[in-house]
């Protein structure tokens, strides 16, 4: 599994149409603005504030985080460095590609974290120990 440069992740806008009227705004994801096919979507929610999600990294899924409501912040470590986002706005998005450890933290009352992956759920994806996540990053 190869390093991937941390430098090379930021957040990607998401198109957003603003009702000139005042109804609000709208958001549309489209198959153009991520590298993969939609295959699974979830969402996080009352998360405590003081509560870490994640905490893991894929070999091969990759995935969209967005945050719909409130805000949170997306830790991610490629084994030699680490690089903290937040998000808090529902036209941005962070694509966390796959060989990347990532932590969900300091969640907002009301946070809402929308996930876009690459894959169905597969067990065998995971890596969910830390050292082994390190182990196999030197290998």
């Amino acid at each position: 599994m190869n390093y991937v440069n941390l430098d090379a992740i930021t957040l990607k806008e998401i198109p957003k149409i603003i009702a000139e009227d005042g109804r609000g705004n709208l958001s549309v994801i489209e198959k153009e603005l991520l590298p993969y096919e939609i295959k699974r979507v979830y969402y996080l929610y009352d998360v405590p504030s003081d509560s870490i999600r994640g905490g893991h990294a894929h070999k091969e899924l990759q995935q969209f985080l967005i945050a719909v409501a409130g805000s949170f912040s997306v830790v991610l470590d490629n084994g030699k460095e680490r690089k903290t986002f937040h998000l808090n706005r529902p036209n941005k998005g962070l694509l966390i590609p796959s060989g990347v450890w990532r932590e969900l933290e300091n969640f907002s009352a009301g946070a809402v974290c929308l996930s876009l992956v690459s894959a169905a759920y597969d067990e065998e994806d995971y890596i969910r120990e830390y050292a082994n996540f390190k182990s196999i990053k030197r290998s």
